[in-house]
């Protein structure tokens, strides 16, 4: 069996079940549809899901870093990776440091987006997107890979130096685009109306992909990159913060216009990715950009997939939930975008359920069921090289089993301040710790072995 033959095999094997009829009904429905838009080798282009309209049989920047958390979830990480390998080799400076938007899978740029290195769709974005994706997929799979690859390393360097340089004309560390540039370099992911200088959206993907490189460079020996990009992410973020700031309206512009003033209506990605992508620290502002999300929600489907991802992110379980169900509804318009389908899973696997790896032997579990969901449960999951297998019992009770692989370490974690957890019914003292975004969890790390089930809860 070749190695391609094997992850098709393999593809697929995660399991869910829940006290929701529907949403069991749904996960089934986004599997089933997520594992018939992936490949399988048989193409030039090597493993790879689709990520764009399904007509174009292609896969475009955006949609794969964010499919990629389902991905993995489902087996697919092979995919992924090979995906990330492809724009990575494409960065030129015959395009001004960019790749290929979107690449066919013939393993061609997709001529709807490009027709030459002087014309093609690209949105600068991009590439600190691919950078904190890398991440996220080291996070989930503890493949060296993102640490150590050459092309990789190669993106990396060529787009925190060259592609910035040459982006950022006026020099204030911030790419922007300029309406002769046509359909290159566009400032932002929002794709309707304007087009302006500088989105919101664009300095926050700016600070993830500064983030994210920070700690991928401390594990690859590199301690004066990560103390380097730590320091540009906290500058960036102090600067967003402070300078974009809509005090009138309570939440952050969503974009710089082309004369330098700010667009005071509400610009969707411009707006909701900052808080997608982690980079506002003050609580006070993020709470009140969050609760305006709230209001204002999404209207396109690709927008909509995000939503889920941003409520789970800071607790917002009910709102996630509710989100989540409209994405698996029948009736919900383009429900066939390949987006839908992986962020389900995703959202499911790491959102409803929690689950989380940290690059080694380590998986953290949290659950976010909604009142209304008595239990839920997730089995065959890929993460970290092993399979596993979570249920929850409301917020108050989780059970993880190692069906297959090393052991594991098990942080068994949950909301608030406890000053113990029962470990298989025995009182264990609970560690605490504050989340990134101020959230306060009690812990315990119970060690797991291949075959064996432990129960973590609150005390009764």
């Amino acid at each position: 069996m070749t190695l391609n033959q094997a992850v098709k095999a393999s593809a697929g094997a995660i399991v869910f079940a829940s006290a929701d009829r529907a949403l069991n009904e749904g996960f089934e429905w986004a599997k089933s549809q997520a594992l018939a838009y992936a490949h399988f080798g048989e193409d030039a282009v090597g493993l790879w899901y689709e990520a764009a309209l399904p007509e174009r049989e292609a896969f475009c920047i955006r949609d794969v870093m964010h499919h990629s958390i389902g991905a993995a979830a489902l087996g697919l990480r092979l995919h992924t990776k090979n995906m990330m390998d492809r724009f990575a080799e494409n960065i030129a400076e015959s395009r001004d440091w960019c790749t290929y938007w979107e690449i066919t899978k013939d393993n061609l740029p997709a001529p709807v987006d490009y027709e030459s290195d002087a014309d093609f769709w690209y949105n600068l974005p991009a590439n600190f997107d691919i950078i904190d994706a890398c991440w996220r997929q080291y996070l989930w799979t503890g493949d060296d890979y993102y640490v150590n690859d050459d092309k990789l390393r190669t993106f990396f360097r060529l787009t925190l130096k060259e592609y910035l340089q040459t982006w950022d004309k006026d020099g204030d560390g911030i790419p922007e685009y300029y309406p002769a540039y046509g359909r290159r370099g566009l400032a932002t992911f929002n794709e309707a109306g304007v087009h302006p200088l500088i989105g919101g959206d664009l300095i926050a993907a700016q600070i993830a992909g500064y983030r994210a490189y920070a700690r991928l460079a401390g594990l690859g020996g590199d301690d004066e990159g990560t103390k380097r990009f730590e320091a540009k992410a906290h500058e960036l973020a102090r600067y967003y913060e402070k300078e974009w700031w809509d005090a009138e309206r309570n939440r952050f512009f969503g974009a710089m216009l082309q004369d330098r003033t700010f667009e005071a209506s509400y610009m969707a990605e411009g707006n909701f990715l900052p808080l997608y992508y982690g980079a506002i620290d003050d609580s006070e502002k993020r709470r009140r950009t969050l609760e305006d999300v709230k209001v204002h929600r999404v209207s396109n489907v690709e927008g909509k997939t995000y939503l889920p991802d941003i409520f789970y992110k800071y607790g917002e379980r009910e709102e996630a939930y509710a989100e989540l169900k409209e994405l698996v509804d029948p009736t919900l318009h383009r429900r066939e975008y390949p987006e839908v389908s992986y962020c389900v899973v995703g959202s499911i696997a790491a959102g409803l359920m929690g689950l989380a790896g940290n690059g080694a032997s380590g998986i953290r579990t949290l659950p976010q069921l909604p009142d209304s969901l008595e239990w839920a449960e997730l089995g065959q999951v890929p993460i970290l090289g092993r399979d596993v297998a979570v249920r929850h019992t409301g917020n108050r009770e989780s059970a993880m089993t190692l069906q297959s692989g090393e052991p594991i370490l098990w942080k068994a974690a949950f909301s608030g301040e406890h000053d113990t957890l029962l470990r298989n019914g025995e009182a264990v003292k609970a560690e605490r710790e504050t989340g990134e975004h101020g959230e306060t969890f009690s812990y315990i790390v119970v060690e797991v072995a291949q075959g064996e089930t432990h129960r973590v809860s609150e005390p009764r």
